[in-house]
């Protein structure tokens, strides 16, 4: 666990307070960008689903609140938190995060460009971010009936989209890697409103007719909802385990297209969703 900077926790516990004046949703994050408390289940040989229904905290995005008094609690139970964490897809803002990396040598400004000339939309002045490596995180408001996946690369090479489920590091952050900022003249912005086009793109496109999941259909949607619900860094783990119950509970085959449908829109290559799910299904003695 990193030394505390308590100059970099006040300041990022500060700058977590204000946005949630404007309505966003914190959480507070350490150094490397990761939720700063870690999962109260973690030592659980097969953990439950928990969206924090436990009362303690470490449910990552499930934490976030624009309460003050529990942001406070929750950077005061994490003393090495160096930056906070907003939690897109939530009331008032329904926040969509576009992604504009720089990893790879891609142009990822003229990718999202490209895409609004063939689809004629256009970006509104909005909340730009600027991250240390020298990307953007874009702003955009969604309505509250849709619900925009977690993406990367799916739109273009070097996109990622954070929606519901994700969170994007709030300007005032320090990481490994430097500090997040809003670009000048952007941080009085609201989020602007997502270009019905735009918005399209992002949204999973329609599911094909999926056999039905009785006798255990409740179970089993729970099963996909975990898997939608991972983040960065959990979508491996999660369908493995989903996968991994399904199959003990003799609801495997039916859940696996489902469950391919979801990995897919945490990020996941259809390729990687299948080996996963093949892989849970030799752990638990059932051949795909």
């Amino acid at each position: 666990m990193a030394t505390p900077d308590r100059q970099a926790t006040t300041l990022a516990l500060a700058h977590a307070l204000s946005a949630a004046e404007r309505g966003l949703a914190v959480i507070p994050l350490s150094w490397t960008k990761l939720p700063a408390l870690r999962s109260p289940h973690r030592d659980d040989p097969a953990p439950a689903p928990c969206h924090g229904e436990c009362g303690r905290f470490g449910h990552g995005v499930y934490d976030a609140s624009t309460d003050p008094a529990r942001i406070r609690a929750l950077f005061a139970a994490a003393p090495w938190a160096t930056g906070y964490g907003i939690a897109c897809g939530l009331p008032p803002h329904h926040l969509i995060g576009v992604d504009l990396d720089t990893k790879a040598e891609t142009d990822s400004s003229t990718a999202l460009r490209e895409l609004a000339l063939r689809h004629l939309f256009t970006i509104p002045p909005t909340v730009v971010v600027l991250t240390p490596s020298g990307g953007r995180h874009l702003w955009l408001s969604g309505p509250p009936d849709a619900v925009v996946p977690n993406s990367a690369g799916r739109l273009a090479p070097g996109i990622d989209i954070r929606g519901a489920g994700g969170y994007l590091v709030g300007p005032g952050s320090r990481t490994r890697h430097g500090e997040y900022a809003a670009a000048p003249g952007t941080a009085h912005l609201a989020p602007a409103a997502c270009p019905p086009a735009l918005l399209r793109l992002l949204l999973p496109p329609p599911r094909a007719h999926q056999p039905a999941l009785a006798p255990h259909e409740a179970h089993g949607r729970g099963l996909v909802q975990f898997v939608l619900a991972a983040h960065e860094g959990q979508r491996n783990t999660r369908l493995f385990w989903a996968a991994c119950r399904a199959y003990e509970d003799g609801i495997g085959p039916v859940l696996v297209e489902p469950l391919v449908q979801a990995a897919r829109a945490t990020g996941l290559t259809e390729r990687e969703a299948r080996a996963t799910i093949a892989s849970a299904a030799r752990m638990t003695s059932h051949q795909p």
